[in-house]
Order: structure tokens, then C-alpha cells, then sequence
């Protein structure tokens, strides 16, 4: 009993929702291996599907390789479906992962056979499963609205190369620079480095000042406005890393908030479930930091000792008689007992009604 009043009850852990634990689950380490284990396989299971040998010996298996692939595909956006309900709709890896299962499930048969080429499609789910691909491909499209001007840029600088191109050797080299949409091509191919040595010679062969036309479009397109692609994707990749570390910080900063939110709502729940001790409610409030929280524990012992333990005392005070009760109440509240032990017996002050009966008692005797 006293070991049942001092000890709280232990407060019932909440039961979690389903809900709740599948988006959990959706989201542990294990699953997302597991996902990129079964898009790996089914990608090398596509491939080899396109030997005719490998087909013609291991088509089964090769088949229900597929469409197992197909269905843990499925499942896993039907869960993902169920634990974040309209959120699911919200990303757009979501629907990006949703689209590409949806083709896999279009029928190869009548005449839409080339569909069935379009299940390699899957492999691109890596994209979304992995968070590294997953950064660079939305820092790619981040970066897109800052190429436009550079995709401008570089159209504008083609249009007059190509023009001038056409002007000056059309008579020279009309496989090349014939008329603008040749031209446009011809220039385009230098811009990625291919062949551009061997257009450069063909045309010098006639015209030996033209390497100062080749080399300052070379320098422009291929040095400056490249460069300027890579710079711009670079930055959204830094963008997105550092909003990636922002986010998780911040995601830090909230677990820690609610943990501490939880550890607080628990030491107030135990402190309303703590009882009050007894003789904390007795004390005033200047001896309330003074005296120890310990009585009631000891109220507690005595009660469950019962009469046993109050019977020597009652028996003492009875045998004392009346005269005992009345000095014992007649007593100050701030003496104390004597100390026991050896020494001078100490004299306590009587009152006035016992002085008054001794001299009555004396005169009596006389």
C-alpha cells in the first residue's frame, strides 16, 4: 500500500495509427534499397531481353521477373497513396513515378506493341529513389529559367555566324554553307567539336583568311556560352544543396522542439500524478523550504501500525492521571525535552494552579 501511494502510475503509451506507421515504413533506408535492388534487376532483365538467345532460352523467367517488378511497383505507390493521401499529389517525383508505372500497364497488343519498348522507362524510377540523382535533376530544372537568356544568346550569335557563313562561302563550300539552314547546321556541328578541323581546312584551301571567322566563333560559342551553362547549372546545384541543408536543419530545430514539448507535458503529468505530502500542507510558508517533504510517508507507517503502536503511550498518559495532563499541557511550545543521560535534572517552570494547590496541600497538613 505505501509502496503502491508513493510510487506514480506509469502513463499508457499512445497506440500509433496505421496510417502512420506505413509512411514510416515507406520512408526507412531498407525499403528504398530494396526498391533500387528490384529497379536495377528489371532493367537488366529488359536488356536482356533484346537477345534473341537469351529470349528464346530464359523467356519465362525473364517474364515473371517483369511483372513481379511490376507489382511491388504498383504496391508501393498504392501505399504511398494510402499514407499521404493528398500530399501524394503534391510531389512531383510522385506523379513522375505514377506516370512511368501507368505506361508499363498500357496493353502491348493491338498494335500498340511499341509500348512494350517503353517499360525501360522504369529505370529512370532510380532517379527519384536515389537523393543524389534526385538533387542533381532538380537543380537542372531550377537552373532552367536562368538559361533561357543564355539559350538566347546563343541562338542569336549562331543566326549572325550562319548568315555571315552563307555570304562568304556558299560558292566555296556549298556542302557546308550552301544556303542559312545548312549552314546553321554546319555551325552548330563546330559548336560541339565534331569535324570542325576538317570544315576549317576545306574552306581555308580557298579562303586563308578564314580562320579568323572560325576561331573567334569558336572562342564565343564553345568557350563563353558553354561555360556560361555549366556556370548556371553549377550555382543551382550549390542553391539546392544549401536549401537542402536549410531544410534539414530547420527539420532538426522541430524534432528537438517537440521532444522538448514531450519531456515537458511528462514532468507536468508526473507532478499532478506526484501526491502532496501531509506535512507540506501543514507547514506555513516560511518553514516550507526548510523542512523535508517526508511526512506523510510516515503519517502512512503510523496509521498502518494501527492501535499496536499507540497503546504504550495511551497507557503511560493514563496511568499519569489528570495532574500529568494538565503540566504536559501547560507546558510552552517552544521548550523542548530535557536530554537524557547523566547531569543536573533540570527544573521546569509550574504554573500557577499548581503552585496554588501545593500551598493548599501544605496548609492541609499542618
Amino acid at each position: 500500500m505505501i509502496i503502491r501511494h508513493l510510487v506514480p502510475s506509469r502513463p499508457t503509451e499512445p497506440s500509433v495509427p496505421v496510417r502512420e506507421r506505413v509512411r514510416t515504413f515507406l520512408e526507412t533506408s531498407r525499403l528504398q534499397r530494396i526498391i533500387i535492388a528490384v529497379i536495377v534487376i528489371n532493367a537488366a532483365t529488359l536488356g536482356l531481353e533484346t537477345s534473341p538467345t537469351v529470349t528464346d532460352r530464359y523467356g519465362t523467367a525473364l517474364a515473371i521477373v517483369d511483372h513481379a517488378a511490376l507489382y511491388i511497383f504498383v504496391a508501393e505507390l498504392a501505399a504511398k497513396v494510402y499514407a499521404q493521401r493528398l500530399r501524394f499529389l503534391r510531389d512531383p517525383w510522385n506523379l513522375f513515378d505514377t506516370a512511368i508505372v501507368a505506361l508499363s500497364l498500357l496493353p502491348v497488343a493491338n498494335g500498340l506493341s511499341v509500348l512494350r519498348a517503353l517499360r525501360i522507362l522504369r529505370a529512370l524510377r532510380l532517379i527519384s529513389v536515389v537523393p543524389s540523382l534526385r538533387r542533381v535533376v532538380t537543380a537542372l530544372l531550377t537552373a532552367v529559367p536562368g538559361m533561357t537568356s543564355i539559350v538566347l544568346l546563343l541562338g542569336l550569335v549562331l543566326y549572325v555566324a550562319a548568315v555571315m557563313g552563307t555570304k562568304l562561302y556558299h560558292l566555296t563550300a556549298p556542302d557546308y554553307f550552301g544556303d542559312l539552314p545548312t549552314s546553321l547546321f554546319t555551325l552548330f556541328q563546330m559548336m560541339t567539336g565534331d569535324g570542325w578541323s576538317d570544315i576549317t581546312r576545306d574552306v581555308m584551301d580557298e579562303h586563308p583568311s578564314a580562320w579568323l571567322f572560325f576561331v573567334m566563333f569558336m572562342l564565343v560559342c564553345t568557350f563563353v556560352v558553354l561555360n556560361l551553362f555549366i556556370a548556371v547549372v553549377v550555382n543551382a546545384m550549390e542553391e539546392e544543396a544549401s536549401g537542402e541543408t536549410a531544410r534539414a536543419t530547420r527539420n532538426l530545430e522541430t524534432a528537438v522542439l517537440a521532444e522538448l514539448s514531450a519531456l515537458r507535458a511528462e514532468v507536468r503529468e508526473l507532478r499532478e500524478r506526484t501526491p502532496v505530502a501531509a506535512g507540506a500542507r501543514a507547514r506555513p510558508e516560511g518553514r516550507a523550504a526548510a523542512e523535508p517533504v517526508a511526512a506523510e510517508p510516515v503519517a502512512t507507517m503510523t496509521a498502518a501500525a494501527g492501535p499496536v503502536a499507540a497503546g504504550p503511550a495511551a497507557a503511560l498518559t493514563a496511568a499519569a492521571g489528570p495532574v500529568a495532563a494538565e503540566v504536559i499541557g501547560a507546558e510552552p511550545a517552544g521548550t523542548e525535552p530535557a536530554a537524557a543521560g547523566p547531569g543536573p535534572r533540570s527544573r521546569a517552570p509550574r504554573s500557577r494552579s499548581s503552585r496554588g494547590r501545593s500551598s493548599r496541600g501544605a496548609r492541609g497538613r499542618r
